[in-house]
């Protein structure tokens, strides 16, 4: 167990190093709002659809689509229990501070911290499982998650299901299910942007909590406390709900990473969007990408000691 717990806190540490690239280049100056953001934008709307493609460019067999079916509904199930969990927090805050925090306490950045790390811990291979979660994740966040944060006029159904993740699946899914294969120069191009995603996401992670007052935000026991249910009790929770199902022991370990990855950038963006104290989600962010470094080895070899 201490030789897997070293490995995937060797993971974790890569991915740190990279965001430290991030976080010095903006304490430098050399790395603004307007790069984070275009590179952001990058991410979502180009290299995360080529990630999905790419994952799902494997022979399919029936036994993949069974897991791959009986994982989609059983994550949806989890999102539904978190939804569930989440009415529980914060009853006592106000609502501009509730909604930000009960959304990051349950939503996390699954596709630009956690796939990283499931592909470094899991290997190539379980990134196909990932992308069940990646794509779930981003239509429960634009119908749970908006209706969070902005109440039933934000909810979307068409973001729900335009979203950039959606899209990869959709253009993804037939190739699986047919054995079609993008021609090589094609492939090859979808492959290396996909590639781009680790060193990519996590420049941007470093440069955002970079801008982050860790002062104010150490003295907020809120924010503590939503970390912890991020880090802790919902891969925890993930786990309980996933284990007496049966499913490949690879899928669960992938979901189980995922589920622990830290608040999700979005909680940010939307916090801006909706107006719900955008400064505080942006610390939420900040504070449990920080404790992640701690959670996320305990996670991970607890998730590869499914494999058996």
């Amino acid at each position: 167990m201490l030789a897997q717990f070293l490995v995937v806190l060797g993971q974790v540490v890569t991915l740190f190093l990279l965001m430290g690239v991030g976080f010095a280049l903006e304490k430098l100056g050399r790395l603004d709002r307007v790069g984070t953001g275009q590179m952001s934008s990058l991410l979502m709307y180009v290299v995360t659809p080529c990630v999905v493609v790419d994952a799902l460019q494997v022979r399919c067999d029936a036994a993949l689509l069974r897991t791959l079916g009986l994982g989609a509904l059983a994550v949806t199930g989890c999102y539904v229990a978190y939804g569930l969990v989440s009415v529980l927090l914060f009853r006592r805050s106000d609502a501009d501070s509730r909604a930000p925090l009960r959304f990051g306490a349950i939503y996390g950045n699954v596709g630009f911290m956690g796939l990283p790390l499931v592909r470094s811990v899991l290997g190539e291979e379980a990134t196909i499982f990932a992308v069940v979660s990646l794509a779930l994740f981003n239509i429960a966040t634009w119908t749970h998650g908006a209706f969070l944060m902005g109440g039933k006029k934000a909810l979307s159904v068409k973001k729900a299901l335009l979203n950039p993740g959606v899209v990869g699946v959709a253009v993804g899914l037939p190739l699986l299910l047919t054995g079609l294969r993008l021609p090589g120069p094609l492939g090859s191009a979808v492959g290396y942007l996909a590639d781009l995603n680790t060193p990519i996401a996590m420049v941007v992670i470093g440069a955002q909590m970079a801008r982050a007052d860790f002062a104010a935000t150490f003295r907020d026991r809120q924010l503590w406390a939503a970390s912890g249910v991020k880090l802790l009790l919902i891969p925890a929770l993930t786990a309980l709900l996933l284990l007496p199902l049966g499913l490949d022991p690879t899928f669960n370990a992938a979901t189980i990473i995922l589920a622990g990855a830290p608040t999700a950038g979005v909680t940010a963006m939307f916090g801006e969007l909706f107006r719900r104290s955008p400064e505080r989600c942006a610390q939420l962010v900040a504070l449990s990408t920080l404790l992640s470094i701690l959670a996320l080895p305990v996670t991970g070899t607890l998730a590869q000691l499914l494999l058996g």
